[in-house]
């Protein structure tokens, strides 16, 4: 918690924003084998948890699609829509996941519970190739001004619904599209190793706001695949290939004095695409040939750090 002085009087105001981090000092992470980065790779699997009147909500999808600048059909079903978002759970995971085990490279989900529950097959392949599921929520909405008891009603219902499909709660958490109580909620629930709804770092940090010191391990926007579906974002594989790669390699040449981490994030209906795949494909290759490179899952970096820097 900051202080801001204001005013003629020089009062002092708290301010709830942590805009120094680790400044010009970060620790030192000490990787195993001394690695230089920690590459982690998220799957995102949200189809079937998307906005539909379907699901009970007020109209369809409208986010996150190659439809990009989609209207949303208030009352009503959009029907090719809602097959991009089949085409995720039908061909694209099972494209990304045969990219990975044939690497045997570790990912970690980030599970939409309604969404898992819709395709037990799909579950079961992430579980037998080890896969981390961390919880995405419930929906795959935007929680930005839903009530807070019914936020806190869904965190509780994702961790149910996924312990029953799963047989173990999740340890990691990101929704995503977050409300302003979201980090609190999360903090309360008391369960979670560590918390992934921030931007904020190259590396892992503690959360003192909410009453307990809450591990966050920071996603990515910039690095992820929805910039494939974007305005101001990649065009082609080729441009996302390139900045998978630039990312790791400036990272990668910073970890000689100072070792970071690197998050990528992926999507089924996205990523999972033919000719996006092939430039995730290329990237995996990429890092493969270098050294010091540790690819993690993030539940494997949150218990790493929590070794290393305790809260």
């Amino acid at each position: 918690m900051l202080l801001l002085l204001h005013g003629t009087g020089c009062e002092a105001m708290t301010y709830p924003r942590d805009m120094v981090g680790y400044g010009s000092s970060p620790p030192d992470p000490r990787w195993p084998g001394k690695a230089r980065v920690a590459v982690q790779f998220v799957i995102n699997y949200e189809e079937g948890g998307e906005n539909s009147i379907l699901h009970g909500d007020a109209g369809s999808e409208a986010f996150l699609s190659d439809m990009v600048g989609a209207r949303s059909i208030p009352g009503g079903r959009a029907i090719a829509m809602e097959s991009l978002y089949e085409y995720g759970s039908r061909a694209g995971f099972w494209r990304l996941h045969r990219l990975f085990t044939e690497r045997e490279l570790p990912v970690t989900v980030f599970g939409v519970a309604s969404a898992m529950e819709r395709n037990p097959d799909a579950v079961h392949a992430m579980m037998t190739a080890g896969w981390e599921i961390a919880s995405h929520g419930l929906r795959w909405i935007d929680y930005q001004d839903i009530p807070e008891d019914v936020e806190r009603q869904h965190i509780a219902q994702a961790i149910a619904l996924q312990t029953k499909l799963t047989g173990c709660r999740p340890l990691g958490w990101y929704q995503g599209r977050t409300s302003p109580n979201t980090a609190r909620l999360i903090a309360e629930e008391g369960g979670f190793v560590y918390d992934a709804d921030s931007y904020a770092d190259d590396l892992p940090y503690y959360d003192r706001s909410h009453g307990r010191a809450q591990l966050i391990v920071p996603y990515t926007l910039d690095v992820n695949d929805m910039k494939m579906v974007a305005l101001n974002g990649f065009t082609e594989g080729e441009q996302f290939f390139h900045y998978l790669r630039d990312t790791f390699d400036q990272l990668w040449e910073e970890g000689a004095t100072q070792p970071r981490m690197m998050s990528v994030g992926l999507h089924c209906r996205i990523a999972g695409r033919p000719g996006r795949a092939r430039a995730v494909a290329r990237f995996l290759d990429h890092i493969a040939a270098q050294e010091r490179v540790w690819v993690a899952t993030r539940l494997d970096i949150a218990r790493h750090w929590m070794k290393e820097y305790p809260a």
